[in-house]
């Protein structure tokens, strides 16, 4: 079966007190998180995806309709579901998790409301709740489909898509995508891309996508799934204006599949599937080509992790054809999403909804590098009037990183001054496997934003020293021509 991704409205989590609510030794153990469907009639639920911060236990209620002809109920389907082993420990407490409709223990249709019940017994940690909640429904039946033994459990063709592709089509297609974008679109050559931002009016980022001009005389732009919904309704709404004034653009969703291939030896694996010689093509750029047999592949250069590797847009019937034939090569494993977090981090590269988000303009994010030069100067792209101006003036607060020894630091982690004055939070952190030390991003004012810059963070209710460090903390190795 396919999914599709629900609208819904995550309402703000209330605490229920525990403790002695007298003294401060009262603290939140549990708390109610309500998710509404304002937009949608009632639907059978496929599959609920979170990343977990720091919640040991959760139960699902639902409000369904049990017949057309009576109220809805509110029901039980999952209890105390275990997402940390040991509650006082941090295994599992920032896994990202998917629950699916046979998991739960009462029927998944005709569901209204949504109540998240989390809990967390342990008194270590100072806060815990979900996030990037999404839910889907049942979509369309898919054609029956076997797959391999390492893609069966849970159910395989139903893991969480991150990247949704799109073509931008017709002769004013570098137009439309310069409306929306802060990037040079124009000046991008055939087949290169180029890292950009969707920005509002308020100069704030609402989502980071990668833009390339193909040969094929189309834009292919990757965005985030968390955003989907967001940056589709805004392609779309950019293409019936432009096609009101007359204008050549369309506007095609790709109903393909992404596979990632990372590391050092990426494009030796890859070479023995392709006629085409990886030699020629360096980070940034992509080209059309077959791929261990499977035809119409757009293989780019470029990854999340920091190292040399490409991603694969493959045609979804070919998809696990692909996929088993790169894993028959020893030098490759499957890789999981914290893994994957673990070299974004240690690349310094932004997590959408973390470090970014529709409230942090480009400046703050230390993102000015994709701000191009003729666009700085004509200032026609949202949010500009904003933007430029932080680029000549000072902004309140930068994103910057951060290295320390001990516990690692985690989202939400406060960040102190020396004095023990909070003057910030981080937004992302994690042990370094490379560097065997803790890392992590956060935003502090711009007089403490220097590298070697000392400060406190504050982990498990301990402060402990922290340094402000260049990013990347490791250097990226992209393949580039010489």
């Amino acid at each position: 079966m396919s999914r599709v991704l629900v609208p819904c409205h995550v309402k703000g989590s209330v605490a229920l007190q525990v403790g002695d609510v007298r003294t401060s030794q009262g603290r939140p153990g549990v708390l109610v998180i309500d998710v509404t469907f304002p937009s949608v009639a009632p639907f059978e639920l496929q599959e609920i995806t979170f990343k977990n911060y720091y919640t040991a236990f959760l139960s699902i209620r639902v409000r369904q309709y049990t017949s057309a002809h009576t109220p809805a109920k509110w029901v039980t389907c999952l209890r105390d579901y275990c997402l940390m082993p040991d509650p006082h420990s941090e295994e599992g407490a920032q896994e990202y998790v998917s629950l699916f409709k046979h998991q739960m223990l009462c029927d998944m249709a005709r569901i209204s409301e949504l109540r998240l019940i989390l809990r967390q017994p342990s008194p270590l940690w100072l806060s815990f709740t979900v996030e990037e909640l999404q839910i889907y429904q049942q979509g369309p039946k898919s054609p029956s489909v076997t797959f391999p033994k390492w893609l069966s459990h849970p159910v395989p063709c139903e893991q969480p898509a991150l990247l949704r592709e799109t073509k931008i089509l017709g002769s004013d297609r570098v137009k439309l995508m310069e409306s929306l974008v802060v990037g040079d679109i124009a000046e991008l050559r055939p087949n290169q891309g180029t890292l950009s931002l969707f920005t509002n009016e308020a100069g704030g980022i609402l989502d980071d996508l990668i833009v390339t001009n193909t040969s094929e005389g189309h834009l292919y732009v990757v965005s985030n799934a968390g955003c989907w919904e967001k940056d589709l309704a805004l392609m779309q709404d950019k293409v019936r204006e432009l096609q009101n004034q007359g204008r050549d653009v369309g506007l095609e969703v790709l109903d393909n599949a992404l596979l990632a291939l990372q590391g050092p030896t990426a494009a030796q694996v890859l070479q023995a599937g392709v006629a085409d010689d990886l030699r020629k093509l360096p980070f940034m750029t992509s080209a059309v080509m077959e791929v261990f047999g499977v035809s119409g592949c757009r293989v780019t250069r470029c990854g999340y992790t920091g190292e040399d590797g490409v991603e694969i847009s493959v045609p979804v019937a070919g998809a696990v054809h692909l996929a088993t034939a790169i894993l028959k090569n020893p030098e490759v494993k499957l890789a999981g999403l914290a893994a994957r977090d673990s070299l974004r981090l240690e690349a310094g590269l932004c997590l959408y909804g973390n470090d970014i988000d529709e409230h942090t303009t480009p400046v703050e994010g230390s993102l000015s590098w994709t701000l191009g030069k003729r666009r700085r100067a004509a200032m026609d792209f949202p949010g500009a009037k904003v933007i430029v101006p932080q680029l000549k003036g000072r902004v309140q607060r930068r994103r910057v990183g951060l290295m320390c020894e001990g516990a690692p630091m985690r989202a939400h982690s406060p960040i102190l001054n020396m004095e023990g004055t909070k003057i910030g939070t981080v937004t992302s952190g994690c042990p370094s496997p490379s560097l065997k030390k803790n890392v992590a991003m956060g935003y502090v004012p711009c007089e403490y934003s220097r590298p070697g810059t000392m400060l406190l963070v504050e982990v498990r209710r301990k402060q402990q020293m922290a340094v402000v460090s260049k990013m990347p903390f490791v250097p990226t190795n992209y393949y580039t021509l010489k």
